[in-house]
This record gives C-alpha cells, sequence and structure tokens, in this order.
C-alpha cells in the first residue's frame, strides 16, 4: 500500500511516519465510509445498512465505521477516524460514499483528510486530525456494479431494450472542472449500463435548466423510433429524485423510472469490492 492520502495524493504532513524496523511492528487496517449526511433517519439507516452488508463480505477482523460529512451528531469524519484509532487501527482506507468525483464534497473531504494541498474550492471543513496512514479512495464514477443496480431499476419499466434508450441524470456542478468530471463518469456509467441491459443508446444530463431536454433531443435524433427511459443517479431518495428531475423532464415523452441507489445490494457489494482491492495492495505491501 503507498503511504499515501489519496490513491494519486500526497503524504499528509501529520501522518504518522514508520520508524526503522516498522516492518516488525503491529500493522491493523481499517476502513471509514464517509457520505453525505442528513436530518433523516431514513438516509442514515440505509447507509448503515449497507455498511453492515459490506462487513458481512470482508474479514470479520477488519473493523470498519461509517462517517458522515455533516449533521449527524457524533458520527462526523472526526468521530469516525477517533473511533477507528481507538481500536489499534493503523493505517485507514477512506471511501466516500458518493456518485462521482466531481461532487464537491469529495473534494472538500479529500482536502479536509490531506489527499490535496488546497482545495478546488473554499470549503468550511477544518482539517481531520489523522495519526494513521490514510489512503483515499474514490467515489463510484463509472463502476459497473451501480450500472447494474440501474438495470434492476429500470427492469420493471422496460418492456423491448433493444427498441429503447436510456438517459441517465445526475445532480453535477456549474464549476468547469467539477462538471467536467460529472458529464465524463455519467457518460461512462451510462455506456456500461447500455452494454449490459441491451439497450440501443444511452446518453447522460445533469441538472443543469436545458441540459435534460438537449440530451433527450440527441437521443430522439439518434434513434427516431426508440422508446425512451430516464433513471436518475442518486444516491438516496428525495427532493432531487422525486422532485427536480421530473421538472427537468415535464413536458418530454419520456417514461421516469424513480428512485435512488440505496437501498440496492449492490451498493454494499461496491463498498466490499473496493476494500478488498485495497486490501490487496496493502497486504502486499505490509509483507514485502
Amino acid at each position: 500500500m503507498q503511504d499515501l492520502v489519496g490513491e494519486k495524493g500526497k503524504a499528509p504532513s501529520g501522518a504518522r511516519e514508520r520508524e526503522e524496523g516498522a516492518a516488525e511492528a503491529v500493522v491493523r487496517p481499517g476502513v471509514l465510509v464517509i457520505s453525505h449526511g442528513s436530518r433523516e433517519p431514513g438516509w442514515v439507516a440505509q447507509v448503515e445498512q449497507a455498511v453492515a452488508e459490506a462487513r458481512a463480505k470482508l474479514p470479520a477482523e477488519l473493523p470498519i465505521a461509517a462517517a458522515y460529512l455533516e449533521l449527524v451528531e457524533g458520527r462526523l469524519i472526526q468521530d469516525g477516524v477517533r473511533e477507528l484509532e481507538s481500536q489499534g487501527v493503523t493505517d485507514i482506507y477512506a471511501l466516500p460514499l458518493f456518485v462521482s468525483s466531481g461532487s464537491t464534497h469529495v473534494h472538500e473531504i479529500g482536502w479536509a483528510l490531506g489527499a490535496y494541498a488546497e482545495p478546488r474550492r473554499e470549503t468550511d471543513l477544518e482539517p481531520v486530525e489523522v495519526a494513521a496512514r490514510l489512503t483515499y479512495g474514490q467515489p463510484i464514477g463509472s463502476d459497473s456494479e451501480i450500472a447494474r443496480v440501474l438495470a434492476d431499476k429500470l427492469g420493471a419499466r422496460s418492456r423491448e431494450p433493444a427498441a429503447e434508450c436510456v438517459l441517465l441524470i445526475g445532480h453535477g456542478s456549474d464549476e468547469p472542472w467539477f462538471y467536467e468530471a460529472w458529464r465524463r463518469e455519467l457518460e461512462g456509467l451510462a455506456a456500461e449500463l447500455a452494454r449490459i441491459g441491451g439497450y440501443a443508446g444511452a446518453d447522460a444530463a445533469l441538472l443543469r435548466p436545458d441540459e435534460p431536454a438537449a440530451r433527450i433531443a440527441g437521443l430522439r435524433e439518434r434513434h427516431p423510433e426508440a422508446r425512451l427511459l430516464a433513471v436518475p443517479v442518486f444516491l438516496g431518495e428525495g427532493y432531487f429524485t422525486s422532485s427536480a428531475v421530473p421538472n427537468r423532464l415535464a413536458g418530454q415523452d419520456i417514461d421516469y423510472a424513480e428512485g435512488a441507489l440505496l437501498p440496492h445490494p449492490l451498493v454494499s457489494d461496491w463498498i466490499a469490492r473496493r476494500v478488498r482491492t485495497w486490501l490487496g495492495g496493502y497486504e502486499t505491501a505490509t509483507s514485502s
């Protein structure tokens, strides 16, 4: 495992350096799953369920904690780090449970953990105190497990995939770097969904006022005879899935598969696979 915060970051200034002879010291990995906070107990319960399901698919001795960006008293990121370190964890894998690396939250969390020397935008977060070595993971992006979640959601709406096109709709950002990351990853997810679902075509739109309508027009131009389906790409249900996205689709001849990624069990598979990948690299490094 690399001695760093961030899979492509640099070592945080506060991280504990291994001393000479540390190869013989006791090391213990642990996992911190970080998601957006909410005052809605249902959201917290869904995250906790996904983490518990992932824990059941991983080594029993591996400490795993869930933490939240905000609003969940006593369960914030600093609380999660302290919980793991109190259990003797020396190496933490912090996995952001967010849809896209284009999320401004993903970057402010990474900065707070030490993955980036400077945040890409202003943030109210305070730096997190971490004594353990910490690797910052990547959010969902274009991952195949999540494409299968979307395929399952569309299953009840789809009639003949080869004669249908799908539009994925995500949150996005107005800031150029973040917007491009959102678009790139959602387009990759759309391509994977079309492949595994056998759809005639797929595209992605973000919640800019005119973008969903423009992407729908593009699908109709490329596939004039196809039936169109829209699916939101949000982790939890709420205002965006029930109101914001339908408002953007108003007046369009497109069937909307409302719903969120959680509580689909494949989300826990995604968490477990990311952790196993990190553990594999970690164990290789510590045994060499």
